[in-house]
């Protein structure tokens, strides 16, 4: 157990763990990094990289597995949906992806050993990330896509529709933002 120890300090403190795993990326980095993993996407799925539809699928899966339907529900009614939603959750590309930014998130915050459990300081922070939560979740199913799909897939498919959901996203998020400081802070 000791040697373990020493081994596993002894790789993170070199600098190529500090640079790839500890290090927060540059933007141009990050910006690059996002590019190559959206043109992989599409390439190996054939669909744009997107998560808030995947969710609402989740959300429906979980709801067909407690004796709901979906059927009915305009969101689901085209075929294209009810056989994503016949597939199942392990034949969707969408999930992998969706979990592999959950997984990938996690692994990042321990790697650079950020991940802490924060104390719920008051019932208002629940309420501000629960109503921002569900708000967002709107948002996005109602805009067709959240800031992957409709933001940056837009973009970069040169669609005007992008540029439009930035405005958009940034007037959301400025005025959400001074909703929080006056009724949640």
């Amino acid at each position: 157990m000791e040697g373990s120890k020493k081994f596993f300090d002894s790789i993170t403190k070199t600098e190529f763990y500090q640079m790839w795993f500890k290090n927060a990326y540059s933007y141009v980095t990050g910006a690059v990094l996002l590019s190559v993993l959206q043109i992989v996407t599409l390439a190996t799925t054939g669909e744009p990289w997107g998560v808030s539809g995947v969710m609402a699928n989740w959300g429906a899966w979980i709801y067909e597995a407690f004796g709901g339907s979906v059927d009915k529900w305009y969101y689901f009614g085209s075929q294209g949906a009810q056989n994503t939603l016949a597939n199942g959750i392990l034949n969707d590309p969408g999930s992998y992806r969706n979990i592999g930014i959950i997984v990938g998130a996690l692994v990042a915050t321990l790697f650079a050993s950020q991940f802490k459990i924060k104390k719920i300081k008051n019932k208002k922070q629940i309420v501000a990330a629960t109503l921002g939560g569900l708000l967002m979740g709107y948002g996005a199913r109602l805009s067709f896509g959240c800031n992957i799909g409709a933001l940056y897939g837009g973009i970069a498919s040169l669609s005007l529709s992008g540029w439009v959901f930035a405005v958009f996203m940034f007037l959301g998020a400025v005025i959400g933002s001074k909703l929080l400081v006056k009724f949640f802070m």
